[in-house]
């Protein structure tokens, strides 16, 4: 959540980045609502202090305490709901897009493209991740439904040996490596910014008040939930493998086909703990991890600064790598590293001890790599796989 401190005295500051993720209205209301909370709180304190009498009440002192006592129990019925209200609203307003972030969604790209890295290969009829590999489509089908996949033989190969390449980068970059749960409470959800906005992506366990992660930023976020860090033990960098869960409701067409798209996919992300002061070189940081693993497997690829109308709740500010995919003629998301400053560490309660007392800390999550890389490996070299994944157990040549 955003710093409620800061909104009450310097709400200027704040209003232009809320307003380009469209959350000015619900900012404005959150304004008026702490504002009455703040008029009642005076008022409700007043009245408990007219409780206190020394010595035996007479008669008139007693009526008197009677009128205190109903007058009081309404007002506290208002700060309750006045409470309620500005807790409800602080978690609509979303965290403040960075000054850098751009407005403008463009026909190509869901933002700036900051560079473009590799040529895109010259393939006169190329074929896609399905006929090059071995994803069973139609038999995972009849096993779970629609937009769930196999992947089988040499292709299974690909993908676990991307994996272990992608720890093994990452790890060396001082990232501790983590196996972490993939269900969670709701709290983790609502305190990673997941809920309310993205609710309706989430599958949930019935009965049990669980909710499996589409990422596992969601538990890595929620491993030091409620501590307080010692400011010499930051920045602390965790990297998780994990299988993830989407219900992708929103989402049709050509990405549905294949395994561009599913319900359920491995990844690798990576997440940082950091000193505020340090967010935005650790922000730099986590991109160039990114680009390293693209550029090592020689994949033409994109970084683009993702526009304020596309960030999640919680991102002040996010990048994307996107690679080339010969089949569609155009780029594709492999990757997002995304800044959330202090909005979810505000809310899972985790903070740092410092010369001057404790503050939150700053959270930042990147992706190392996905199912989608195998795809983007497939389609660039056309079944061929780089050396360096078959060092992982990869095969030379996938075969279907």
């Amino acid at each position: 959540m955003i710093d409620l401190r800061a909104a009450r005295a310097e709400p200027d500051r704040l209003r232009p980045g809320i307003a380009r993720k469209g959350g000015a209205e619900a900012f404005e209301e959150l304004l008026a609502a702490d504002e009455q909370r703040r008029e009642l709180i005076p008022r409700v304190d007043e009245l408990r202090s007219r409780q206190k009498l020394k010595g035996k009440p007479t008669p008139e002192q007693v009526e008197e305490l009677k009128r205190v006592k109903e007058d009081l129990r309404a007002l506290e019925e208002q700060l309750g709901a006045a409470d309620e209200r500005v807790d409800e609203l602080l978690r609509k307003v979303p965290n403040p897009a960075h000054e850098s972030v751009p407005d403008e969604v463009t026909d190509d790209a869901e933002g700036d493209i900051v560079r473009v890295v590799g040529e895109p290969p010259r393939i006169e009829h190329p074929k896609d991740h399905l006929e090059l590999g071995r994803f069973e489509m139609e038999r995972a089908a009849r096993l779970s439904g629609s937009r769930f996949g196999y992947i089988v033989g040499d292709t299974a190969r690909l993908a676990l040996a991307l994996y272990r390449w992608a720890l093994d980068r990452v790890v060396a970059q001082g990232f501790t490596p983590v196996v972490p749960p993939v269900l969670v409470r709701e709290e983790a959800m609502y305190g990673t910014g997941f809920f309310p906005a993205e609710r309706f992506e989430i599958y949930e366990v019935a009965d049990e008040s669980l909710y499996l992660t589409g990422t596992s930023e969601v538990a890595l976020a929620g491993l030091h939930m409620t501590e307080i860090l010692e400011r010499d033990e930051l920045p602390l960098r965790y990297t998780a493998f994990s299988a993830n869960f989407r219900r992708e409701a929103g989402a049709a067409g050509r990405d549905t086909r294949g395994m561009f798209r599913v319900h359920q996919f491995n990844k690798v992300e990576m997440f940082s703990y950091v000193l505020p002061e340090e967010s935005w070189d650790e922000h730099e940081r986590l991109l160039a991890a990114e680009e390293s693993l693209a550029a090592e497997l020689g994949l033409p690829y994109r970084v683009v600064n993702i526009a304020a109308s596309e960030l999640s709740a919680a991102a002040a500010k996010r990048y994307d790598i996107e690679a080339w995919f010969p089949s569609q003629e155009r780029y594709r998301e492999l990757t997002s590293a995304s800044n959330t400053t202090d909005y979810q560490s505000r809310r899972l309660g985790i903070r740092y001890r410092g010369d001057r007392g404790t503050d939150h800390v700053h959270t930042l999550n990147g992706t190392a790599v996905t199912d989608r890389w195998a795809l983007a490996v497939l389609e660039n070299f056309q079944g061929e796989v780089p050396d360096v994944l078959q060092e992982f157990g990869a095969p030379a040549r996938v075969e279907r």
